[in-house]
């Protein structure tokens, strides 16, 4: 019996290349439940629960049933692809906590704002604050249980969105949504990031 060098090579595993996206918006819109929806480790949570002293500076209407917020930040984990993974960090939607968002934002490839039509302008502040620092978003507008639906281009409007911008609507309930998402701003920072490397024609 002839024994011959097995043709088969061992591959050797796949480094992943790991970014970080953040995931905002105002208070109660959901950015909590859209990580620990994604995520496939248990998601770290800092929430506390709302108490008295806080009732005169965050604004409960339309979230009257909340009862905690996230006091530092949100993480989560999402694997794309054997070779890309996102690490989420969703930040903290009051604007008393807003000094954390410059150093959640270091190091960031792009984040999700995520929107809620009863409150639509809760988001404004995210919107801002990325676009002044010029980190590539998505929009995603959270459906929320008896909001009003409006076709994106009336959001886009109200929110004084750059076309390029994506919107798109999603539940953050769910995996697969939230999921589509992240691939949407990944791939909407990825062909910025493109754009800005190709030379200028003279």
């Amino acid at each position: 019996m002839a024994f011959g060098r097995s043709s088969r090579v061992k591959q050797r595993p796949v480094e992943p290349v790991t970014l970080k996206i953040l995931v905002a918006g105002g208070f109660g819109v959901g950015k909590t439940t859209a990580v620990g929806a994604v995520s496939e480790i248990r998601p770290l949570r800092t929430e506390e629960r709302l108490s008295e002293a806080g009732r005169p500076v965050d604004d409960l209407a339309g979230v009257e049933s909340k009862t905690t917020t996230t006091v530092a930040m949100d993480f989560g984990r999402i694997t794309l692809r054997e070779d890309l993974v996102l690490y989420l960090f969703g930040t903290p939607g009051q604007d008393r906590f807003w000094f954390l968002w410059d150093e959640l934002a270091q190091g960031s490839l792009g984040a999700v704002v995520l929107a809620d039509t009863r409150r639509l302008e809760d988001c404004f502040a995210a919107v801002d604050y990325f676009e002044r620092r010029r980190i590539p978003f998505t929009v995603a507008v959270n459906t929320f249980e008896g909001a009003e639906r409006f076709p994106t281009e009336t959001v886009r409007a109200a929110l004084d969105l750059d076309p390029e911008v994506p919107l798109l609507v999603c539940d953050a309930r769910d995996r697969s949504s939230v999921r589509d998402v992240l691939v949407a701003v990944v791939e909407h920072a990825l062909e910025r990031a493109a754009r800005a490397r190709e030379p200028v024609a003279t």
